[in-house]
């Protein structure tokens, strides 16, 4: 249950990332980014890693790139039109 929660928080973050910024490119770097920190995390030698790979694990890994280009195709609805006057 905690691995979705985190997804939804990550969808809610590039969510608000793509409304504020009017553009996909900070939605996709917070999922380039968080996908790779979840790598990281979960490649580290027994003991000290942050991420398991259980069924929790591989839902919040996995879960990182479905949230994410998601939240790309939502996005785009944000994005300005380039004849839009002012």
């Amino acid at each position: 249950m905690g691995a979705v929660a985190a997804l939804l928080l990550l969808a809610s973050l590039q969510l608000f990332l793509g409304a504020a910024f009017r553009t996909l490119i900070p939605t996709a770097v917070c999922g380039a980014v968080c996908y790779a920190l979840a790598g990281w995390w979960s490649g580290m030698e027994p003991g000290k890693r942050l991420i398991a790979g259980d069924l929790a694990g591989g839902i919040w890994v996995y879960g990182i790139v479905v949230v994410t280009v998601a939240m790309l195709a939502w996005c785009r609805r944000y994005g300005r039109s380039s004849g839009s006057a002012r």
